[in-house]
């Protein structure tokens, strides 16, 4: 999860997070060095008074500076669409867990299994324990399985809002009337956290989500005990 004062991403843990954060240091080092010409360029030309009417007037200079931004522009743009498509790929699931966001909790629906759902509010403040989260904390963790791939489906029975956890790399919209999914998969256990990132009224802050992944036989444990 972030900490205070931090400047990066939050560290990745599952495997499109980690094509994510490449992504944007391999965008942010173009950017580095275009900016870094761009500056060197002033620089030169508040600090000679040379000029080369050659240059000034030269079909190669505008031919280059046309044709260069357009392949910057494709070794940007083709790692760019290539993690859409892993993004939106989804390969046979081992698990579907539907999520209804409401004013202002989350509900959770474990399909593949009868009559297991629960709801997931946000524990006051005056009720946490030693050690537990301020506004990020919940009373009901989703729990799910590591290693494996999670369908979620995602929808609202009120107004919009937006299923996010960062370190996951998952920041999906839940809107009235209509199913939108997103997948999922943490190659390691742990606690992650994430909020609502679509401002739906007085409490949009207090929606916190907490995912816990956790081995197959503790989570198929938990599932028989919520039956």
């Amino acid at each position: 999860m972030a900490y205070p004062f931090q400047l990066g991403f939050q560290d990745a843990t599952s495997p499109i997070m980690e094509e994510l954060l490449h992504f944007h240091d391999h965008t942010l080092m173009i950017v580095f060095l275009i900016s870094s010409l761009v500056l060197y360029i002033i620089s030169l030309m508040l600090t000679t008074k040379l000029t080369h009417t050659n240059t000034m007037d030269a079909q190669e200079v505008e031919t280059i500076w046309t044709i260069l931004p357009a392949i910057i522009l494709i070794l940007i743009a083709l790692p760019s669409l290539r993690i859409l498509y892993m993004m939106d790929e989804i390969n046979n699931p081992s698990l579907t867990v539907k999520t209804l966001g409401h004013q202002w909790y989350w509900s959770y629906e474990y399909t593949d299994y009868e009559d297991l759902t629960f709801d997931s509010y946000m524990v006051p403040t005056q009720d946490l324990k030693p050690g537990e989260l301020r506004l990020l904390e919940v009373d009901n963790r989703l729990v799910l399985p590591m290693e494996m791939t999670i369908r979620m489906l995602i929808s609202s029975e009120d107004v919009l809002h937006s299923w996010a956890v960062p370190s996951l790399g998952l920041k999906t919209d839940a809107v009235p009337g209509r199913l939108n999914q997103t997948t999922l998969m943490s190659p390691r256990p742990g606690l992650f956290f994430g909020q609502c990132s679509e401002i739906c009224g007085s409490n949009h802050s207090f929606m916190p989500i907490v995912i816990e992944m956790v081995p197959l036989k503790t989570f198929e444990d938990w599932s028989v005990s919520m039956l």
